[in-house]
């Protein structure tokens, strides 16, 4: 397993998200990435965890941190662990007081939870050999050990849309 750190989330050419992850201690521009595209709520979701946002709700990946809080559970990993016909798969690792637990999850929803409490996030060699790209990034004429999540334009202002639905939503919007 290789322990991996959130590189980024970007808009392809076509317009879908894409979480980048990155092998800790690469540099950038050396080394692989590990693009997974994913939903533009999950890459809202991953974007408020990263910048620390605040949201007047709680969205589902705070619900399942305040759910595992409330039962006393910890999330210690999660793990990118195959890809099957171009399906990425993942697993949630849980401290519980019946002993350690696993979990299958989509990564975007593994990635966003351990995004909020600080899990590590670890991909399997055969995931990152077989679906991982050359890494091209390079942030300016810095070569840091550390990339910064800078969201590009288009998806900060929709996590800034999203944030003032969120803010102006009422409930009776939604009855039928």
């Amino acid at each position: 397993m290789i322990l991996v750190r959130v590189a980024g989330v970007a808009l392809d050419p076509a317009g879908q998200h894409v979480i980048l992850l990155k092998p800790v201690g690469g540099s950038p521009g050396e080394g692989r990435l590990l693009p997974i595209w994913i939903g533009a709520q999950e890459a809202t979701s991953i974007l408020v965890a990263i910048e620390g946002a605040d949201v007047p709700r709680p969205l589902a990946h705070d619900l399942m941190r305040s759910l595992l809080d409330s039962v006393g559970a910890t999330v210690t990993a999660v793990a990118v662990t195959r890809i099957d016909e171009g399906t990425f798969y993942a697993e949630v690792t849980l401290a519980t007081t019946f002993g350690e637990r696993v979990v299958d999850a989509r990564p975007s929803d593994a990635v966003a939870l351990a995004s909020r409490v600080d899990a590590p996030i670890w991909v399997s060699e055969e995931v990152m050999q077989d679906a991982g790209v050359l890494d091209t990034v390079t942030v300016g004429d810095d070569r840091d050990d550390e990339v910064d999540i800078v969201p590009d334009e288009v998806a900060r202002e929709r996590l800034d849309e999203f944030k003032r639905f969120l803010d102006d939503v009422d409930p009776d919007d939604f009855r039928g």
